[in-house]
């Protein structure tokens, strides 16, 4: 048997858990106002990863809008705060 850091026993755990996804919306959640501001993380609700897709929800109709417009720019920043690829799609709720 292979030999393993903590981190790469703990990184192949979550890979293949159920919770992978809550583990990676707490992580974005923890820099979501570095990359949006302060105002949209204020008003943002919610926020999920089911599979490789990151659900903002927000009950601010304006915001709604605004936040559809900047899908890929989100995408982009979220990608780029967590150094990975985690989210290939976001939907705005």
């Amino acid at each position: 048997m292979g030999e393993y850091s903590m981190q790469e026993a703990l990184q192949q755990f979550l890979n293949s858990s159920r919770i992978k996804g809550g583990i990676q919306a707490m992580q974005i959640e923890d820099v979501w106002e570095d990359i949006m501001g302060k105002t949209i993380a204020r008003y943002t609700d919610k926020l999920q990863i089911i599979g490789d897709k990151l659900i903002i929800t927000t009950s601010v109709g304006p915001l709604k809008n605004e936040l559809i417009y900047q899908k890929e720019k989100i995408r982009n920043r979220v990608n780029e705060a967590l150094k990975a690829r985690v989210v290939n799609e976001v939907i705005i709720q």
